[in-house]
């Protein structure tokens, strides 16, 4: 089964301790990186052992990503560089140039795992994980942006057809292309009738799909966007992982029949 909200089984996680592997630990280029501050790699190594064990106690296998030559520390961020489908996984071709290394380091790390690869994505086309929501193992929402070209998303519903159906999301300029706004920036689903959105950015028509699906949104209060509050993972339906920090957010989960386990990031 593929969605976002079922039990989590499995996830594919790269410790900041590989991701960071090569870079002195002043992590000195995080700039060129596009990060918005220096990182504190200690602490990002601690906090994330307890994201990990969050995980592992919800009942999920959690496979760890090795470093690999050519990754930058974007890296961290797994779920860019790989589609997970039902029939198996299709390698990105990331929007960011920097980030181009991942796709097939990932492809080689899942082979021998015993997942099939059944496609790539090919320049001028690009797409990455962040811009992509299944909703259900027919349905797969894809957002168009920066990092996301319709290019990539054409490839993408010919590896895919005749069995998924591809809805493109038109994503906002926001902050411009050096920006990280993909379309999870504005939409984390929490069970088949239940989406956390930020609903600035959104385009009406989007919001009126979802609606069409039977799908209830909340909001992320406006203050609490920049901290994260969209940003959250179901660990099964309506057992939802968020950052800390957030409390507004956390309330609106709750008030929605969600139990929130937070954690330090």
């Amino acid at each position: 089964m593929i969605n976002e909200f079922s039990h989590l089984k499995t996830v594919a996680v790269r410790h900041p301790r590989e991701a960071f592997s090569g870079h002195s630990s002043s992590c000195y280029i995080w700039d060129k990186l596009d990060w918005l501050e220096r990182p504190d790699v200690e602490a990002a190594r601690t906090k994330f052992d307890a994201f990990i064990e969050i995980l592992r106690k919800s009942g999920a296998e959690v496979i760890m990503q090795p470093a690999g030559q050519g990754l930058s520390p974007d890296a961290l961020y797994v779920r860019d560089a790989t589609l997970i489908t039902p029939r198996g996984i299709i390698e990105c071709n990331m929007g960011k140039p920097a980030r181009r290394t991942e796709p097939a380091i990932a492809g080689e790390i899942y082979r021998p795992l015993g997942y099939d690869i059944i496609g790539a994505i090919e320049a001028p086309g690009t797409i990455e994980g962040g811009d992509v929501i299944w909703i259900d193992d027919k349905t797969l929402v894809v957002g168009a942006g920066y990092r996301t070209n319709l290019s990539g998303i054409e490839q993408l519903k010919n590896i895919l057809k005749p069995d998924v159906e591809v809805i493109t999301v038109d994503l906002p300029h926001w902050n411009g292309p050096r920006d990280v706004f993909h379309l999870m920036s504005m939409i984390s689903p929490l069970d088949d009738d239940l989406a956390l959105i930020y609903p600035r950015p959104m385009p009406v028509s989007f919001i009126h799909w979802l609606q069409d699906r039977g799908i209830s949104l909340i909001h992320v209060p406006d203050e609490e966007y920049d901290t994260m509050g969209c940003n959250v993972l179901a660990l099964g339906p309506r057992k939802i992982l968020a950052l800390d920090g957030n409390p507004k957010t956390q309330k609106v989960l709750e008030d929605a029949g969600c139990d929130v386990i937070t954690y330090s990031g």
